[in-house]
């Protein structure tokens, strides 16, 4: 009978030792959309394993979520996408809007969020314009 609480014992510490491990990593989080191939070929040459990865459409971005990315940002706009093709058909003039709007679109439909979106506890890689994708490699390369 102590076998088995020994057991439970040290499953449980050995779980404990796991939170704490990754609690001193910090936050690697990636936004993506699957079907996008430019998020795939991006995604591809990285070293992704101890990343969380958050598949946009299946799983969308939450106000807590978008909030972190803009603590990072300190703008909607730089993660808002001018491509959605959601911009043409609801008729969305982007030289009118402003930071609310931008906000609540980003909110409402996953395809307003320029990406991928890579966020860590000091750093943000949002979208895949050449020169964010160069500070991405050099990050990974640290």
């Amino acid at each position: 009978m102590t076998e088995g609480i020994f057991f439970v014992d040290f499953v449980s510490q050995y779980f404990k030792l796991i939170m704490i491990n990754l609690n001193f990593e910090g936050m690697k989080k990636v936004y993506y959309l699957k079907t996008c191939t430019t998020n795939k070929r991006i995604m591809q040459d990285l070293d992704l394993n101890d990343w969380e990865l958050q598949e946009i459409k299946s799983a969308p971005v939450t106000e807590e979520q978008l909030a972190e990315m803009y603590a990072k940002t300190k703008s909607y706009e730089a993660l808002f996408s001018r491509k959605s093709t959601q911009i043409k058909l609801r008729g969305i003039d982007v030289k009118s809007l402003k930071e609310d709007d931008y906000k609540n679109l980003l909110l409402d439909h996953y395809s307003f969020l320029k990406r991928p979106v890579f966020i860590t506890d000091d750093a943000i890689f949002v979208g895949s314009e050449k020169s964010n994708l160069q500070l991405l490699h050099d990050y990974f390369e640290k």
